[in-house]
This record gives C-alpha cells, sequence and structure tokens, in this order.
C-alpha cells in the first residue's frame, strides 16, 4: 500500500522531533537563531521571554524541558487556577506542563499529549527530575 501525503507529513514531524528531543539539529534550514537548529538556551530563554515566560518561569523548570519549540505562552494566557485540569497538545518536553501543574496545584491534573515518542521519553525523564506525576499520553 502505498504511504498517503499525511503520513509523509507525520513522519516527518515526528522524524524532525525526534532529533530535537535528543538535542541535535531538526533539518531546519533557517537561520542559527532558530532553537530548532541549534541555538543556546540564552537564545532559546530569550525568545520564552518575548513570548510572556518571566525569568522565575524559566528558572523553575528542570534542564531539558524548556527546547524553546513552543509558539506562545498558554499558562500566562489561559489564566489557570487551583482545582482545574489542563490538556497541553504537542507538550514536547513538559516544559509548559510543568507551569501549568504549579498553577493547578495538586487538586488539579495535567495531561500532556505528545506524537513523538522521544519527546514524551524526555517528557517522563523530566518529571521524574521534577519530582512531579504527570500524565503523558
Amino acid at each position: 500500500m502505498k504511504e498517503n501525503e499525511s503520513d509523509k507529513i507525520r513522519k516527518m514531524v515526528r522524524d524532525r522531533y525526534a532529533q530535537a528531543a535528543a538535542g541535535g539539529p531538526c533539518g531546519c534550514l533557517s537561520e542559527p537563531a532558530n532553537s530548532c537548529c541549534g541555538a543556546s538556551t540564552k537564545i532559546a530563554d530569550s525568545m520564552n521571554q518575548v513570548m510572556g515566560y518571566s525569568n522565575k518561569d524559566l528558572n523553575s523548570i528542570v534542564e531539558g524541558a524548556n527546547l524553546g519549540l513552543g509558539c506562545g505562552n498558554p499558562t500566562a494566557i489561559g489564566n489557570l487556577k487551583q482545582g482545574e485540569i489542563v490538556l497541553d497538545l504537542g507538550s514536547g518536553g513538559g516544559f509548559d506542563c510543568f507551569l501549568a501543574a504549579k498553577k493547578v496545584g495538586d487538586k488539579g491534573r495535567v495531561i500532556g499529549v505528545d506524537m513523538t515518542p522521544e519527546m514524551l521519553i524526555r517528557a517522563r525523564e523530566n518529571a521524574v527530575k521534577m519530582g512531579t506525576a504527570l500524565i503523558l499520553e
């Protein structure tokens, strides 16, 4: 059976994010300032500050969770409250999940979903480092 176009795209995305999860370049051709292409943590942190993450946010999460691959700051605009349930689609290394977990507290719940097995492995490792019980699918 011939691979259809959506399967090809899905595989390309998985491969790219698998490389990013492993800490390697992910095959992009843009300028080096793109964190996916090997930018430093300092550049990723600067980009995240522009998206509204505070230094406190950035420093409160274990190294390796913030891969600089996000496209916004859902925890800042979500107005999360204690006890709420959060679903993070495309959760990557777990960065936003960990920030959300702090906001929803012990009575809340955070579920991270990612289609890349390597990202889930990384997020689970980060959850152990954080001492957090997150659900990662």
